[in-house]
């Protein structure tokens, strides 16, 4: 089991966590998620440590930016 934490930028409300954690949860390996808009963070549990261009792909594909790991 793998756990990171990664800033992201942008979300603001429920409907952005919600979107966020849709797109990095359909990425392969990754057991659970939960994204925080107050704290700008998304924190990404995974059977394997995740590569961070895949999270980044997941984030901009939500329409948010991935500002790198917390």
């Amino acid at each position: 089991m793998s756990t990171a934490v990664f800033t992201v930028s942008g979300m603001s409300c429920g409907h952005c966590e919600k979107s966020v954690s849709e797109e990095i949860s359909a990425l392969p390996g990754v057991t659970e998620v939960s994204a925080d808009a107050k704290a700008g963070t998304v924190t990404v549990a995974s059977e394997q440590p995740l590569e961070d261009e895949a999270v980044r792909s997941a984030v901009d594909e939500a329409g948010y930016q991935l500002v790198g790991r917390a």
